[in-house]
């Protein structure tokens, strides 16, 4: 790029970045007053957030520490707590001189069918879990082939496939005898229309956002191309997870472990005989509550390493020259992330965990409560309102922070200036790119779980039982191909945010982004201006 006098006359002249409302052009010239030129810090990141850092790794340290200490005080006799006896002569617990055969002679051989059953099950399982990837890996270059073509023919199987479901499990209970029994028709007709009214809603919302499909089918073909430059991430992220539940199983063991601390105590019982039970150590659920705490807190915090490599890798190869791939982009967002700026990770961790524990307890409360008053409802207005303003707040601000090196409260301050500053909003980028997305891998995996139920129903029919499997396969195959949708929505955002600083400086470091990403709405309340700006989709 050259300098600022060069490029922007051209710029501004380009109608890929029209110029803005004067009042627009006046709040940008002071807020560059106020903020230096945003751009990718390739340079040193000194460390951010420290005080989180030094508050994680303490909590870690702490759970070890006295999981380690648990571990070596654990009483081994917890398990035969029920076989102590009352000694009236040293008034203590004594075991009993019987043996502890009685556990073994009510273990029983398991049946044919429970064999057939866990066979089929881990193979097929197995199986979902192996196909996973290429189904993945082929979506995404479909995406960004045919990314019109998937898109438009995907939508009707939106509709056709609940509806085929809703009508077969209809039919099939009319002719099953234990679900017809267990199940009036009353009911099931109930099921079936309320099943077709939630069909009719998923019309409703297809066809009111009809005029936005166009838009959507450009942003997954640039977001999976994207992903296509930067392929290694679907091989690195798993990764970071797969060390997250390394990370867990001594904290597991800890959990077991320190159960076993206490002893077995004499206790009066209203007869006022003497029986044995088990007595645990008062610091043992304040341990429980130190553990999960910091289980909650490290599962954040490494979802938002996720979306801080992701990010800083995206905006290398987006701010990089055209035809040139950066060099060790993934391993550079790897040491910026779990080196100067894990603080602001484990910041950004803290909130997101914070803020989806008490929005759990908000609508547990929601469900619990049958009449609720006026202060209760005020107050639960409030508390959804400051969720709101939070999720706002941390949007993009880790991806921010992923490009720029800032620390979190500078990189969400930093971010919402931004925006403001473009007339970009903060709350909306393109929701029904998530949603075709969303419904993309639910029609895949049904038709997968469906042809994985008639396979199993032709070699070894189980019964019911086959459906159990379906679902699971189902159930599997939905949580991989939603962590590779989850992957390509963080794409998404840091596209996003690097077209806000493209458009901050009046520069072009991605053309066909560029034209595609102008046609998003400046607010919420703006429709984009297909009709009129089409000729740059063309």
């Amino acid at each position: 790029m050259g300098s600022a006098d060069e490029t922007k006359p051209f710029i501004l002249s380009d109608p890929l970045l029209p110029s803005a409302p004067s009042s627009a052009v006046a709040l940008a010239g002071e807020e560059d007053e106020q903020y230096p030129p945003i751009i990718y810090n390739h340079g040193h990141r000194p460390l951010r957030d420290l005080p989180f850092l030094i508050l994680f790794i303490l909590l870690i340290l702490s759970t070890f520490a006295l999981g380690i200490v648990a571990s070596v005080r654990r009483n081994p006799n917890r398990a035969h707590a029920s076989s102590f006896i009352y000694d009236p002569a040293s008034s203590s617990c004594i075991p009993s001189s019987s043996t502890f055969f009685s556990s073994f002679n009510s273990l029983s051989l398991v049946s044919s069918s429970s064999s057939h059953f866990l066979r089929d099950l881990i193979w097929t399982l197995v199986i979902t879990l192996l196909l996973a990837l290429p189904i993945a890996l082929a979506l995404l270059s479909l995406l960004r082939h045919f990314a019109k073509q998937v898109v438009y023919s995907s939508i009707p199987f939106f509709i056709i496939t609940p509806i085929f479901l809703n009508v077969y499990w209809f039919v099939g209970c009319q002719f099953g005898v234990t679900c017809r029994d267990s199940f009036p028709l009353a009911y099931r007709i109930l099921v079936l229309i309320f099943v077709f009214f939630l069909i009719a809603i998923v019309v409703w919302i297809i066809f009111s956002n009809w005029h936005r499909i166009k838009l959507t089918v450009h942003i997954l073909r640039i977001a999976s191309a994207a992903l296509v430059s930067n392929m290694l991430l679907l091989g690195v992220l798993p990764c970071l997870m797969l060390g997250l539940l390394v990370y867990f199983v001594p904290i597991v063991v800890f959990l077991v472990l320190v159960t076993f601390n206490g002893s077995i105590v004499p206790r009066a019982g209203d007869d006022g005989l003497y029986s044995c039970k088990w007595k645990q150590d008062r610091w043992v659920p304040a341990y429980f509550a130190l553990a999960i705490i910091t289980m909650l807190w490290s599962f954040a915090t490494m979802l938002e390493a996720k979306v801080y490599v992701t990010s800083g890798t995206v905006a290398q190869w987006y701010f990089s020259m055209e035809g040139v791939k950066p060099r060790n982009s993934i391993r550079n967002s790897l040491r910026n992330a779990f080196g100067p700026s894990f603080g602001t990770v484990c910041f950004s961790g803290l909130v997101l965990g914070v803020v989806r524990f008490v929005r759990a307890i908000v609508d547990s409360a929601r469900r619990e409560d049958i009449a609720v008053g006026f202060i209760k409802l005020l107050l639960r207005c409030c508390a959804n309102f400051l969720l709101t303003a939070f999720d706002f707040l941390n949007k993009f601000t880790i991806n921010f922070a992923a490009i720029t090196g800032e620390n979190y409260c500078s990189a969400a301050k930093m971010t919402y200036e931004l925006l403001r500053r473009n007339l970009l909003s903060a709350a909306f980028v393109e929701t029904v790119s998530t949603r075709i997305l969303v419904g993309l891998i639910f029609v895949i995996s049904t038709l997968y779980a469906i042809a994985a139920f008639a396979i199993l129903k032709a070699i070894n029919d189980l019964g019911t039982e086959t459906y159990y499997i379906a679902v699971l396969a189902w159930l599997l195959l939905m949580i991989v191909l939603g962590y590779f949708i989850h992957v390509l929505e963080n794409v998404i955002d840091t596209i996003y945010i690097c077209y806000a600083i493209d458009r901050d400086k009046a520069e072009v470091s991605k053309q066909d982004i560029h034209e595609v990403f102008v046609l998003l709405p400046l607010s919420r309340n703006h429709r984009s201006s297909l009709d009129t700006r089409t000729p740059f989709l063309a």
